[in-house]
């Protein structure tokens, strides 16, 4: 694993907001995160693709809002009182995603992190950063910056993150 991917390392390791999706753990740059809140009701926009569920007033900016279960296509998506939506600022972006739960805070030390492995053309990894283990958790790195950038999602201009 290369040393620093656009992700906070330091001696001390990785600071993460852990989140669930499913039965799965994922985390994500602490500093990349913005908010945390309740899901709410979104304003539908027609056309757009089916993760993204629409958009909010979050304070006079509007904010695209995905879902990331449907992103990753993990099945049905139910909305309860442990979903929420993660409100991260990316590349002078804001954007919100929905996912099933927030889990806590977690340091992981470089050698609790190890690389994704590889899958082949069946499955994509390259918003893999690669997979953490807490004791008994294992916890899916991802790229958020570079998942919200891709070609699909289309939320944040490439351009602006190399800036």
């Amino acid at each position: 694993m290369q040393a620093n991917q656009g992700q906070t390392a330091n001696d001390e390791g990785r600071e993460l907001l852990t989140f669930t999706l499913g039965s799965e753990e994922y985390g994500i740059d602490i500093l990349k995160v913005q908010e945390i809140r309740g899901y709410d009701t979104v304003t539908t926009i027609a056309n757009a693709p089916e993760f993204i569920k629409g958009v909010i007033n979050l304070r006079g900016i509007i904010v695209p809002i995905v879902d990331m279960r449907i992103k990753f296509k993990l099945g049905s998506v139910t909305y309860n009182e442990t979903t929420v939506v993660i409100i991260l600022n990316i590349a002078k972006r804001v954007v919100g995603m929905v996912v099933d739960g927030v889990s806590d805070v977690t340091t992981l030390k470089h050698d609790e992190i190890k690389a994704a492995p590889e899958f082949g053309a069946s499955l994509d990894t390259q918003y893999l950063l690669g997979l953490g283990t807490v004791g008994e958790r294992m916890i899916i790195l991802i790229d958020i910056e570079r998942l919200m950038s891709s070609r699909d999602m289309e939320l944040i201009e490439a351009a602006e993150i190399a800036a």
